[in-house]
């Protein structure tokens, strides 16, 4: 079996992204005589015609837009290995960085994180957007760089996962509330009025299992999207918040917290990235600093 032309990779990645023959041949600097013979070789080599005529322009065929995003990154990982490793001046790195977390997760973490790439890479910036789900879509096309989170059954395989710290929910009211003295019991928990955190809007979870094991139920008199808004609403009523409590502490300052008088699992906080960013030396230094900051804020 001859050895397939591997130079043909990048003309095809160049004819996905591009969609057209013209187009990709001035991209690559070939004619487009040149282009379109290297088309016609990329046809016969995969036994599909690729781009397809739909009036003036081309449409890519199902073939073609299954290949798209694998044959990207084997060109773009290729070029990585080929390329020699160069020392980061981060005095002189100019980057925007967008990262997916959850509020409670900025609000926490996010001023020391800020301090302490600004002092390291005046030109970086860090764009924070708001995990309102967990679609691995964005790690997967770029638009996200990093992301914290739990990692889930349907967390997609290939995304490079690292632990970040241990965590576990806690109750937390305002100063002055009921529960803020005295021993809390399952009933006295369970007897005050609940605000629950969902991103999808659902009441049931951890929580109202081990509860029902006991008899008993919460009053859950609202369903918020974040901790932030969650603690939020129980400083300014009698409402009780039930958060993470590693990821809330600075959002917690001049409330009442306290340990769940019912056992609910721990789970692990961790940072998640798209392996084609696995090498890139200004990627792993922002994820050091992501574990730095976390592991000194959490041991506090």
């Amino acid at each position: 079996m001859s050895t397939p032309d591997l130079n043909l990779l990048i003309t095809l990645d160049v004819l996905l992204a591009e969609g057209s023959v013209a187009r990709a041949a001035r991209r690559l600097r070939l004619s487009p005589s040149a282009m379109s013979r290297a088309l016609a070789r990329l046809r016969e080599t995969t036994g599909d015609p690729l781009l397809v005529r739909a009036g003036r322009g081309l449409v890519p065929t199902p073939r073609a837009v299954e290949l798209r995003e694998r044959v990207s990154h084997v060109v773009e990982e290729g070029q990585t290995v080929l390329r020699p490793a160069e020392k980061l001046d981060l005095k002189r790195l100019v980057r925007t960085f967008t990262l997916r977390t959850s509020e409670g997760f900025v609000e926490n973490f996010g001023p020391d994180l800020i301090a302490l790439v600004g002092e390291e890479a005046p030109g970086v910036r860090l764009h924070f957007l708001q995990k309102a789900n967990k679609d691995s879509a964005p790690l997967r096309d770029g638009t996200v760089d990093l992301e914290t989170g739990v990692v889930e059954q349907t967390t997609a395989q290939e995304l490079r996962v690292q632990a970040l710290f241990r965590d576990r929910l806690i109750g937390v009211v305002r100063a002055g509330h009921s529960l803020s003295k005295g021993r809390i019991t399952p009933s006295r928990y369970a007897g005050g009025q609940h605000v629950s955190v969902s991103r999808q809007g659902l009441e049931k979870g951890p929580i109202e299992e081990a509860l029902q094991r006991l008899g008993l139920e919460r009053d859950i008199v609202t369903v918020v999207g974040g901790f932030a808004t969650a603690i939020a609403l129980a400083r300014a009523s009698d409402l009780i918040a039930t958060v993470p409590e590693h990821h809330t502490g600075i959002l917690r300052a001049g409330m009442h917290s306290f340990s769940l008088p019912v056992s609910t699992p721990e789970f692990t906080v961790s940072l998640l990235w798209h392996p084609r960013l696995d090498a890139d030396l200004a990627h792993r230094w922002l994820r050091g600093h992501v574990r730095q900051i976390c592991a000194a804020t959490t041991s506090r």
